[in-house]
């Protein structure tokens, strides 16, 4: 298995982006960090296991991701009609972006993009309204994230 490039780290400039969401809208990074921290979220396959419980978490739990100072956005390489299918499915009305052309750049520019499958890796990134990442984490295949590790306090915020 190839491994991606180094993921980004604190303090690294967080490469700016529009992708479309589920609903077919644009949605641009520098849009949102002009007025909220973003938690990027970046997730391997829409319909997954290991995915479908993270999503759940962060649906179950959108106080902690979304208010007037946080926005979360979630990010994989499937097309818009996969993700919306999942969205409309799974009840997930918090952005889900599709990476799928040219296919993973996003994830490639965030070092989370895995070559060999195509997918993204599971990469949160906590972006700053500096575009500056305050707090990242990185798991590999397989290994579901723990949002209970994200630190909003590196950003100016509290959980």
């Amino acid at each position: 298995m190839s491994a991606p490039d180094q993921p980004l780290g604190v303090g690294d400039l967080a490469p700016d982006f529009t992708l479309r969401d589920q609903n077919g809208a644009d949605v641009t990074l520098s849009e949102l960090t002009a007025t909220h921290t973003v938690v990027v979220v970046f997730y391997p396959w829409a319909f997954s296991g290991i995915c479908t419980g993270e999503l759940d978490e962060i649906r179950d739990h959108l106080e902690r991701f979304v208010s007037d100072d946080l926005q979360v956005v979630c990010i994989s390489c499937d097309a818009v009609y996969s993700v919306r299918a999942w969205a409309d499915i799974q009840g997930y009305f918090f952005p889900l972006l599709s990476d799928a052309w040219p296919h993973g750049s996003v994830a490639r520019a965030y070092g989370v993009l895995d070559e060999s499958t195509g997918a993204a890796l599971r990469g949160t990134f906590l972006v700053g309204r500096d575009g500056r990442i305050a707090w990242t984490l990185v798991n590999g295949p397989g290994e579901p994230r723990d949002f209970s590790r994200l630190r909003l306090e590196g950003a100016g915020l509290s959980a």
